[in-house]
């Protein structure tokens, strides 16, 4: 239960990301992106070269994370506005559904590799907890997190 509800706020910042980065609209949204920078930044210790190579990477997984979720709840959208679904549609956006999660780890392991090749061992140990401490942030407080 915990790590579905991780999964999710992830990928709720994923697409407040991505919809930051895509249409500027949300004053919000580009905030959350700033705050989540931020604190990957001071949470990995990010040096201003490994900043410049490692945030565009990140930004561009953010944003196909955002996109591969887009889709399925556009297929899934669709399908619950329609009068009369049929089982077949219904399992077709169910399963774009539970895809999406498996191709998020697909394009997070991509970018993993990626990221190996410009931060230490403990930098990507301290990613992921950087991450995770967002997410914490973004639940317990639900509103823009200081950084540490």
């Amino acid at each position: 239960m915990k790590k579905t509800l991780l999964l999710s706020v992830i990928a709720l910042t994923a697409v407040i990301g991505a919809a930051a980065q895509n249409n500027g609209k949300s004053k919000w949204a580009s905030e959350m992106l700033e705050a989540k920078h931020r604190m990957i930044i001071e949470e990995v210790q990010l040096t201003m070269t490994q900043q410049e190579q490692f945030m565009p990477l990140y930004e561009a997984m953010e944003k196909e994370i955002y996109q591969t979720n887009v889709e399925a709840r556009n297929l899934a959208t669709n399908i619950a506005k329609k009068s009369n679904p049929t089982d077949s549609e219904y399992l077709q956006a169910a399963t774009a559904l539970s895809n999406a999660k498996v191709k998020e780890g697909e394009i997070e392991a991509k970018y993993f590799k990626e990221f190996t090749k410009m931060l230490t061992k403990k930098q990507m140990f301290q990613l992921k907890q950087a991450e995770a401490k967002f997410t914490r942030s973004m639940l317990t407080r639900g509103k823009k997190p200081q950084g540490k």
